[in-house]
C-alpha cells in the first residue's frame, strides 16, 4: 500500500491534535484548567487542621463552586493552619457570620472548602476573616478512635 504526503499530514494532524486534547484534560483533572486569574476578593479561614486541602481547591456554597483556595499557611503562635480563598466577585453578598468546612468529595476524592451562609446583614469584604470555622475529619483518627473506644468497652 502506497502512503501519500496527504495520509502522512493527516496523520500528523491527528495524533497532535491527541497530544492537545489530553494536555487540556490533564489540565482540567490537575485544577490548572484556568489561566486566567478572575476578578474576586480574598477571604482568610483558621482551621485546626486543614487536612489534605491544596491551594487552588475549589470553594463551594450549596454546591456551586464559588472561588478557590488561593494560599494554605502555618500560624507558629496559635499553630493553626491559616486558609486564604479567592472568591469570584459575582459572590460578594456572603454574610459575615459565614462559616467554613473542610469536607471531601466522595470517600477517597479531593478536599474542598464549604461555606454556609449565616444570617448576619453584614456582608465579608476584601480581607475578611471566617471566625466559625471547622476542620478536616481525618479518616485515621476517627477509625482509630472507633477501634480505641472498641476495646475499652469489651474490658
Amino acid at each position: 500500500m502506497q502512503h501519500t504526503r496527504t495520509q502522512d499530514t493527516l496523520v500528523g494532524l491527528f495524533i497532535a491534535s491527541g497530544i492537545v486534547g489530553l494536555f487540556f484534560l490533564a489540565m482540567q483533572v490537575s485544577n490548572l484548567g484556568s489561566f486566567t486569574e478572575h476578578d474576586g476578593y480574598t477571604i482568610t479561614a483558621r482551621f485546626e487542621n486543614s487536612g489534605g486541602l491544596k491551594v487552588k481547591s475549589p470553594v463551594s456554597s450549596a454546591g456551586v463552586k464559588i472561588g478557590r483556595v488561593s494560599a494554605i499557611s502555618f500560624d507558629t503562635t496559635t499553630y493553626q493552619s491559616v486558609v486564604q480563598m479567592n472568591i469570584d466577585a459575582q459572590y460578594n453578598t456572603l454574610p459575615e457570620d459565614t462559616t467554613a468546612s473542610v469536607f471531601t468529595a466522595g470517600l477517597l476524592g479531593e478536599q474542598y472548602v464549604n461555606l454556609e451562609a449565616g444570617g448576619s446583614d453584614e456582608l465579608l469584604k476584601d480581607g475578611g476573616n471566617i471566625e466559625i470555622t471547622q476542620s478536616a475529619i481525618i479518616l485515621e483518627k476517627a477509625i482509630g478512635q472507633f477501634l480505641f473506644k472498641s476495646a475499652s468497652e469489651k474490658k
